[in-house]
């Protein structure tokens, strides 16, 4: 793969967030030598954060994008992409970075793109027509069926993309990453809650809970144990959720 490890340097003592993230506490490096490496954890526990890092310092707009979509509706991004140190064999400059909370940002950006651009079908990459006249999970599609239809070795960054996905299509991201490890000439970072997405084979799972980024097995993620406790018996789940104390 291509980006084999992300260092933590100059680290700041006694810094705000997101510096004071149990995760990120006495990590020094970070092994991402695999196809694709999730990063899975609770709500706030720093996995979108440190994707956030990662697509900075590789030179993707922070708001979503890749090199060449550079836009900025407000500046939220941490610094702590300045404490980072990436190693590469060999560096690329190809890929995207996805994310599902600036995603109508990235939309309004490609429509504005298509009118300056004279192109006969600037939405080619797309489906056609502009993301904003698509479903939401009909976009999120589209944008991963189009944008990594690219064959040039790239890394793609994705956080929570299946936030507008049904499971039906969450299969569809999965048979997209499948082609891409066909190929070989892709590497993905994805940030994600979904039992579904986590579940691709000989995935590598990064979990940020328990106050590190440790390697865990898919069966022993949270998010799966407490999907699978739920859909094999939803009423003792229930039962145990709306007691009275």
């Amino acid at each position: 793969m291509f980006l084999r490890e992300a260092r933590f340097v100059d680290w700041p003592t006694g810094a705000a967030y997101p510096f004071d993230l149990p995760a990120f506490q006495g990590l020094h490096h970070l092994d991402l030598s695999r196809f694709i490496t999730f990063f899975v954890g609770e709500n706030g526990s720093g996995k979108s954060t440190l994707l956030e890092a990662l697509a900075i310092q590789v030179g993707f707009n922070a708001e979503g994008g890749s090199k060449g979509n550079q836009f900025s509706t407000a500046k939220t991004e941490s610094d702590l992409w300045k404490h980072l140190q990436l190693s590469w064999m060999p560096k690329v400059t190809s890929g995207f970075f996805f994310r599902s909370e600036s995603f109508f940002n990235f939309a309004s950006h490609i429509d504005d793109a298509a009118k300056e651009s004279g192109a006969a079908n600037p939405y080619e990459a797309y489906g056609g027509r502009s993301l904003h006249e698509q479903s939401h999970g009909e976009s999120f599609l589209t944008l991963f069926a189009g944008r990594l239809s690219n064959r040039r070795p790239a890394l793609y960054l994705l956080d929570e993309p299946e936030a507008a996905l049904s499971p039906t299509r969450q299969l569809a991201l999965l048979r997209i990453l499948h082609d891409h490890e066909r190929i070989g000439r892709s590497q993905f970072i994805v940030a994600t809650h979904s039992p579904i997405l986590l579940g691709y084979p000989g995935a590598t799972l990064c979990s940020f809970d328990n106050g590190s980024i440790q390697p865990i097995r898919y069966e022993d993620s949270s998010h799966v144990i407490i999907t699978r406790k739920f859909l094999n018996s939803p009423e003792s789940m229930f039962r145990e959720l709306f007691k009275d104390d």
